[in-house]
């Protein structure tokens, strides 16, 4: 039986569960957190823990620290010893660093400017040292539960502008299938993750707004925009982000654009609220 070891089962992890499961694969991820709600189908490991048997393919997607990866940081050895057909490590572009609005691909030295950036390169060359691995690059995560619709409608989303300033972004679904596409074709290297039009912020609230058919949030310059520090640090980085390297693993995006993601979680959303309404008087039973 294919098993696949997560390790930091989280949101990009659990839509590729999602895949892998119906498809008889056995699907183990770690949390430290016992009380936490759980996928359906997806093995619980409490971690720290020793290494299950049976792993044949490894995803790593947790967030490192000033010391790098904190699986490594402890069971390095065990990991590399696995008999795997297939590692990942899910990375950011953000290791790329400012390109001022520029291209970037994965030849692209990486300069990462943030604290993140730095750790999850770091992570990313002590997975490389390890085993044979797959890094992925995943832009700007956007998807089911992590979108702009409930701030465009309780009137807390801002337009911030900032001239030049565009960001690269993905779905969590095309994440997946990457993923899934890597998996049945293994071939260890750097791929970015991204769909096919990075965009400035402000685009994708002013599309947001007119999906919902609510007036555009106003126009805030950047400078006189109250932010927290790690909201100010994402618009200290502009580029735009190649996916040639993704494409060529025979992957064709769902989601190619912030528009066409945008309108397809609004009527998946509208589907599920009408799914989850009680029956009327005239549909009930007799």
């Amino acid at each position: 039986m294919p098993t696949l070891l997560s390790l930091g089962h989280g949101y990009s992890a659990r839509a590729l569960a999602a895949r892998l499961l119906p498809r008889g694969w056995r699907v183990i991820g770690t949390t430290r957190d016992a009380s936490k709600p759980w996928q359906p189908g997806v093995e619980r490991l409490i971690w720290p823990a020793p290494i299950p048997d049976g792993v044949t393919h490894l995803l790593a997607s947790a967030a490192p620290d000033a010391a790098g990866d904190p699986f490594l940081a402890t069971h390095a050895e065990a990991l590399a010893a696995l008999p795997l057909h297939w590692a990942g490590y899910l990375s950011t572009t953000g290791v790329y660093g400012d390109h001022g609005g520029g291209w970037v691909d994965e030849d692209t030295p990486p300069a990462p400017t943030t604290r993140r950036g730095e750790q999850r390169l770091l992570a990313e060359r002590q997975w490389q040292a390890r085993m044979p691995v797959h890094i992925f690059r995943l832009a700007g995560i956007y998807g089911p539960g992590r979108g702009p619709f409930e701030k465009v409608k309780d009137g807390t989303a801002r337009r911030i502008i900032k001239p030049g300033q565009v960001f690269s972004r993905i779905h969590v679904e095309d994440i997946a299938q990457v993923l899934d596409a890597s998996i049945h074709a293994p071939a260890p290297g750097i791929f970015n993750v991204c769909d096919d039009d990075p965009a400035p912020p402000q685009d994708v609230i002013a599309e947001a707004a007119r999906l919902l058919g609510l007036p555009i949030p106003p126009a805030i310059p950047f400078d006189e925009a109250e932010m927290s520090p790690m909201a100010r640090s994402f618009y200290a980085e502009s580029k735009r982000v190649r996916n040639d390297r993704m494409k060529a693993l025979g992957v064709r995006l769902r989601f190619p654009d912030y528009r066409a993601g945008l309108a397809d979680l609004l009527a998946s959303a509208s589907v599920s609220a009408k799914q989850s309404m009680p029956p009327t008087d005239n549909s009930a039973p007799t």
